[in-house]
């Protein structure tokens, strides 16, 4: 009995009715909603598998954040007077009790910190623990990859047995782009800090700067096409990064679209951050993500890459199939020849 629950779980109950060609979205949009709809409940069955990977990466995040205004706002109230002012006030009370213990030599060395110094600090620490954080879910993003993408083309894809054949196909190339897309932020934060510094004394190192800047925008803006690319064609990694870079650059606006609106939920958590309590924004923001952010975000890249393939790579080669999970115009004219074939038996 358990068996046939795990077994239902990930591969789906059999018996259900496949579409006919009546039921076939007549475009794109159409298509995406209908698929969503339909395989809303095995994303977030799919995405709990995959945010393990993410764990680490959600885990450092949060406690940095927490923490990090934890200690700023200590820092900023032992610099004003007014730390030092509870202190008083709470060893003043009668029951005694409280839970502020910082003596006067530990506030005046809190005092002599500087919030910008350790700001700097507290990001700097955070990205560099994140490159490896980010640099192990490249495997499981391509295994995800592969199952949304089948789904987003309303194509059959088990759970887990596909999920784990794709990343163990595509584990090496995707492991060299994640392990770029890690260190990225790191080096963005630490040469647009460096040639910032620099630029203080000499105008020209902007150009550096900004160029520093520039990489990172196109990376973040082509990776949308990396993962699709690696899963559905047979290419090396030097082409799967040279034909994610020319269509991120030749798709910009659509390329820069998808991407801010990846974005929005943390625009969101951030926003509930600052109106109701950094506590239950954190907490918000990383249930999305647990119960299905991760899963529809890609499922939402693999839709749109789909009709951006189509268009550009699948009509170029020769019998490839172009519009999966369609209505094409052949359906209504098999559906005419059937229909007179009936009616001339009948």
């Amino acid at each position: 009995m358990f068996g046939r629950m795990m077994n239902n779980y990930y591969y789906g109950k059999s018996g259900k009715g496949d579409y006919n060609k009546d039921d076939l979205p007549e475009n794109r949009w159409q298509l995406f909603w209908e698929m969503l709809r339909t395989r809303f409940s095995a994303l977030c069955r799919l995405n709990l598998m995959y945010v393990v990977v993410w764990l680490p990466a959600l885990i450092v995040i949060m406690m940095t954040y927490l923490s990090g205004i934890s200690n700023l706002s200590t820092m900023l109230a032992a610099r004003d007077g007014t730390l030092a002012a509870a202190v008083e006030e709470a060893q003043a009370a009668e029951d005694g009790e409280t839970t502020i213990s910082y003596t006067d030599e530990e506030i005046a060395q809190l005092a002599e910190i500087d919030p910008m110094d350790y700001m700097e600090s507290t990001i700097y620490t955070t990205l560099l623990i994140l490159v490896p954080c980010i640099a192990i879910t490249g495997p499981f993003t391509a295994g995800l990859s592969y199952v949304t993408r089948n789904w987003a083309r309303d194509e059959h894809a088990f759970i887990w047995s596909d999920y784990k054949d794709a990343i163990k196909e595509n584990w090496k190339q995707s492991l060299v782009i994640s392990v770029i897309t890690g260190l990225l932020p790191l080096l963005l934060y630490v040469g647009w800090r460096f040639y910032g510094q620099l630029a203080l004394t000499n105008t020209f190192m902007i150009v550096p700067q900004l160029l520093v800047l520039m990489i990172v925008i196109v990376w973040a803006i082509s990776i949308t096409y990396f993962y699709p690319l690696l899963i559905t064609y047979d290419l090396s990694l030097k082409n799967v990064l040279r034909n994610g870079l020319l269509l991120g650059v030749a798709r910009l606006p659509m390329s820069v679209g998808i991407r801010l609106l990846h974005c929005v939920p943390v625009l969101i958590g951030f926003a509930l951050c600052y109106l109701w309590s950094p506590v239950y924004g954190i907490l918000v923001l990383g249930a999305y993500y647990i119960l299905i952010g991760f899963a529809l975000s890609r499922f939402v890249t693999a839709s749109y890459t789909n009709a951006v393939f189509d268009k550009y790579l699948n009509s170029r080669i020769e019998g490839a199939e172009v519009n999966r999970g369609l209505r094409k115009p052949d359906d209504d004219d098999e559906d005419e020849e059937t229909e007179e074939t009936e009616g001339k038996q009948d």
